[in-house]
């Protein structure tokens, strides 16, 4: 990436101490949330050399960062540029789409097509928008992600202490997330788990897929029935692990592929599905259910299907 002498700013060596807000926090986030600006492909090369530090000591980027971690970043450059701003029609969108909201954190219901943050040509996403309509907030946090086409309930942090301990519910299997497919085919079963490893890849034409791979990642989806239809069966997933891609690929690897998918689904079935009516993957993040730390009763938040996927349902045979 190119900047001209204009654009760029040279910063000094910095050694910032980990507040107990950032702790759990991956180092790769930390550091694209500090340097704002430095493309981030810059900052996953100065981990990968090592001239990032945490305490005197080389990390990788998925190093868990720890209060009072001291870490050295090193002399960067810096682009000067105004902040893209999101689109004044999603701003007004998104205030309504907010399900659930307290002092600590905030439950969004995601539209399809919307990305959960900027990057890989994108501008802006669904954190920037929220930031641009609150822009009082300045500890707005993804809490997990959501794939962009995937519509549903997205969890935001408002609270760097509450980002802490979201993302500690998270790592313990606290957090019960529940979607809603529509998947091509039948099971014989009502109840179906999914126990295989994944394992992101590249093609040759540069595009990210996740394949079921025995060097993967462990994965555990449990699928069951909701509805079924002659040649199709709406199911719900609960993720026990959150790998990426892990439902589409797990119903792809029982040949039930979800409906509308592009990049794992069956050509054919989609093109007769758009016919009636279904534009978009047809995945929809349906409900967050967890515990506050020494509190008595469930949180639970629900988002409602989309107008257009549960009109489709009721035409469905």
């Amino acid at each position: 990436m190119q900047m001209s002498e204009s654009e760029q700013k040279k910063s000094e060596v910095r050694l910032l101490r980990v507040e107990s807000g950032y702790a759990g926090q991956r180092i790769d986030n930390f550091l694209l949330n500090v340097l704002k600006g430095v493309p981030k492909s810059y900052v996953y090369r100065i981990i990968r050399r090592g001239e990032v530090r945490v305490n005197k000591g080389r990390k990788q980027a998925g190093y868990r960062i720890q209060t009072d971690d001291l870490v050295r970043i090193p002399p960067v450059r810096l682009v000067e540029r105004e902040e893209p701003k999101p689109d004044v029609r999603l701003l007004r969108r998104l205030e309504p789409a907010i399900l659930y909201r307290d002092d600590r954190f905030l439950v969004l219901n995601k539209e399809s097509g919307l990305a959960v943050h900027g990057g890989s040509g994108l501008n802006y996403g669904a954190i920037e928008a929220l930031r641009a309509l609150f822009p009082e907030e300045r500890e707005l946090e993804l809490v997990h992600r959501l794939d962009r086409d995937t519509s549903g309930c997205l969890l935001i942090s408002r609270r760097r202490s509450a980002l802490r301990i979201l993302h500690e519910l998270l790592r313990n299997n606290r957090m019960d997330k529940r979607y809603l497919a529509l998947v091509e085919g039948s099971w014989n079963e009502e109840r179906v788990a999914v126990e295989q490893p994944l394992r992101k890849n590249t093609l040759k034409s540069g595009e990210r897929v996740v394949r079921v791979d025995p060097l993967g990642k462990p994965a555990l989806t449990r699928f069951h029935v909701r509805r079924r239809f002659n040649d199709c069966m709406l199911v719900e997933a609960k993720l026990v692990t959150g790998r990426t891609h892990q439902i589409r690929v797990h119903a792809a690897h029982l040949g039930t592929p979800i409906l509308g998918d592009e990049k794992y689904g069956n050509n054919e079935t989609n093109r007769r599905m758009r016919s009636l009516g279904l534009k978009r993957l047809f995945l929809h993040a349906e409900s967050l259910r967890f515990r506050w730390p020494e509190t008595s009763t469930d949180i639970f938040v629900k988002a409602p299907l989309a107008a257009t996927l549960q009109a489709l349902l009721e035409r469905l045979p």
